[in-house]
């Protein structure tokens, strides 16, 4: 990424000479609107479309349910062509299993950020693994409960600035960051467990097979399945926007870091 000062500058004093066209709408089907609420550079959108487009592409479009927890990406809920339900903070795994119970033909999926699932739920998610739910859980991770401020999470790094730690979180008064997939790797009811990001082209395209695979998984009926997404939060994270992908790489996914974790189906 070229520093600051030697970005081309693009002169705006005068129309171009060559008119802005649209080429196409690359819009996925599933999502209504493709504009959002969220902060520029904000990559939870991102890994929204991931989600999307693969179920989309899948031909799951009519027997879709998505489980929203509580968080910045929640609005995002409202721009949506599929069902969704809103849960408790927290609580995305309990509502999703009841629902996948009551219709095991629906694809569920839940929606948390790590603030939600890792901070107010942890346990719903580790005990709907440890169960085998036949589920997939998708976490957003960007280090910070960006929706109340950006203060710590629980899956916060060493040394990561946020609203209460500004001079980093420091494992001697807040303890270590939890990492929530690889915890749920080491259950056995997991049958799928990975961790992508979405700072650049290539990551995002891993992660989008790991959703795909994830939800084969259940379609399979062969266990609870796990995606961990990390994502950009530069306005939580007090820096520009250009600069998130590249804090992501050395923050967080430093120590979060990316890969298939466990993939049962492939091991037999």
């Amino acid at each position: 990424m070229p520093a600051p000062d030697d970005r081309p500058v693009i002169d705006t004093s005068a129309p171009p000479e060559v008119p802005v066209r649209l080429v196409d709408d690359f819009t996925p089907d599933l999502i209504d609107v493709g504009a959002h609420h969220l902060c520029p550079g904000c990559g939870e959108p991102i890994a929204m479309r991931s989600i999307m487009e693969v179920l989309a592409e899948q031909g799951l479009m009519q027997r879709s349910l998505a489980v929203f927890g509580i968080g910045c990406y929640t609005a995002f809920s409202n721009n949506l062509d599929c069902e969704v339900l809103q849960a408790l903070h927290g609580r995305a795994p309990s509502l999703a299993t009841g629902a996948k119970r009551a219709r095991p033909e629906l694809v569920t999926v839940t929606v948390q950020g790590d603030g939600d699932m890792v901070n107010e739920g942890l346990q719903e998610v580790l005990h709907a693994a440890a169960r085998g739910e036949a589920i997939t859980c998708v976490l957003l991770n960007n280090g910070v409960f960006g929706e109340t401020g950006g203060h710590m999470t629980a899956t916060t790094t060493l040394g990561q600035r946020t609203k209460n730690t500004l001079e980093g979180r420091s494992s001697a008064e807040h303890g270590h960051p939890i990492q929530a997939a690889s915890l749920v790797a080491g259950l056995d009811g997991a049958a799928y467990v990975a961790r992508g990001a979405v700072n650049n082209a290539g990551n995002v395209a891993k992660t989008k097979r790991m959703v795909e695979r994830a939800i084969e998984v259940q379609l399979a009926g062969a266990g609870f399945s796990f995606v961990e997404i990390l994502t950009m939060c530069p306005t939580g994270w007090f820096i520009e926007t250009v600069d998130a992908p590249d804090y992501l790489a050395d923050t967080i996914g430093a120590v979060h870091v990316g890969g298939v974790l466990k993939d049962t189906l492939a091991d037999a």
